[in-house]
């Protein structure tokens, strides 16, 4: 699949996606970003681990953004986002694997936890 229509398949999910799946997209993407910034780390690649870790970050400021602060669980998750952001940026600055790693196990735990959930909502609105 050339660049130009992986583009356009990948919008078109975007853009007929139910919001809880759209946070799932969010969670795997920023996954999939910091993978290839371990893998930057791993073979001394600055400017893509730079790249990787920023996109991720991007990522973890519109989960962020997508909060209605008024319940708890949000307060909650809006201080794991910003740990999971301190440590991709301690590891973005010392090359440090640790650090990445800790927010990779975060976002996994998140993304499970997500996906469980979906599909509690799916089973409920089934019955």
């Amino acid at each position: 699949m050339n660049a130009r229509a992986q583009n356009m398949y990948i919008n078109t999910q975007v853009n007929t996606a139910h919001p809880g799946e759209l946070t799932l997209m969010l969670y795997n993407g920023s996954l999939k970003f910091m993978r290839q910034a371990m893998e930057n780390i791993e073979n001394k690649n600055i400017e893509a681990r730079n790249n990787n870790i920023k996109r991720a970050l991007d990522i973890i400021d519109e989960l962020q953004i997508t909060l209605n602060m008024k319940y708890e669980i949000s307060q909650n998750l809006f201080s794991l986002y910003v740990f999971m952001k301190e440590k991709l940026t301690e590891a973005n600055m010392r090359m440090d694997k640790e650090s990445l790693q800790v927010s990779m196990n975060l976002m996994v735990e998140l993304r499970d936890t997500w996906i469980q959930a979906l599909k509690q909502v799916k089973s409920q609105n089934t019955q």
